[in-house]
């Protein structure tokens, strides 16, 4: 695949700084996204947040999300686009530079004026790529909680077009964790994934599922299975 960027056209500036969404070069590559990719055309979008190993695909989390996914959709009648610190960045796209070599976690950041921006920069990205994508996908779901949720649902009030933001906010406001450093606990928590899975087989008009432990297959009491 061509790059986005080619290598001579890279800025010098790093990629591992709280000034990551300002980046050049992540500017220009969302830049292409939303006006030169073009995006397949599937029963369901489904859109996950960004994860700390790259390439997104690989990391834990969505391997995770992954699973619940395909258990339930067939792989062509999926596509999976991934939002949040990297901006806006298709399943395809994901060993792409610089999608692949930042390692900055907006999730982490502590300075009010980027979060600020991060969320008007994003909701606008995301609004603009799904007016792009109107007629792309017959159901969108978003599986997010924090800025990333915020962000989204920004964007969903920007067009008229239709998102299922899970996991649902009476399951979020369950699982919140005062004391902790992420007050809103892992989007890989049984919970969440129970809502996410709801979400997927409603859209498709398949019968629910019940998320929950393989023992002979399950690592830990993390490692959830679509039963």
């Amino acid at each position: 695949m061509k790059p986005i960027i080619p290598e001579d056209e890279r800025s010098k500036e790093p990629l591992d700084t709280d000034r990551v969404i300002y980046h050049p070069d992540m500017i220009r590559a969302n830049e292409w996204v939303l006006n030169e990719y073009e995006a397949p055309y599937r029963e369901l979008c489904v859109f996950v947040p960004c994860a700390k190993r790259k390439p997104y695909h690989e990391s834990p989390s969505h391997k995770k999300f992954d699973r619940i996914i395909f258990e339930i959709a067939k792989p062509e009648d999926v596509h999976i686009v991934t939002f949040g610190t990297c901006g806006i960045t298709p399943r395809e796209l994901d060993t792409q530079y610089p999608f692949m070599h930042y390692s900055f976690m907006m999730g982490k950041c502590n300075v009010a004026k980027v979060k600020r921006d991060f969320i008007k920069m994003e909701s606008e990205r995301l609004a603009a790529y799904l007016e792009k994508t109107r007629d792309n996908y017959k159901h969108r779901i978003a599986y997010c909680i924090g800025d990333f949720r915020t962000a989204m649902e920004k964007a969903v009030e920007m067009v008229d077009i239709e998102v299922d933001i899970v996991p649902k906010e009476s399951t979020i406001q369950k699982m919140i964790q005062p004391d902790k450093p992420f007050i809103y606990n892992s989007l890989s928590s049984r919970e969440y994934l129970q809502d996410f899975s709801d979400a997927i087989t409603n859209a498709l008009k398949l019968p629910g599922r019940k998320v929950g432990l393989k023992e002979d297959i399950s690592v830990d009491d993390t490692d959830w299975y679509l039963l």
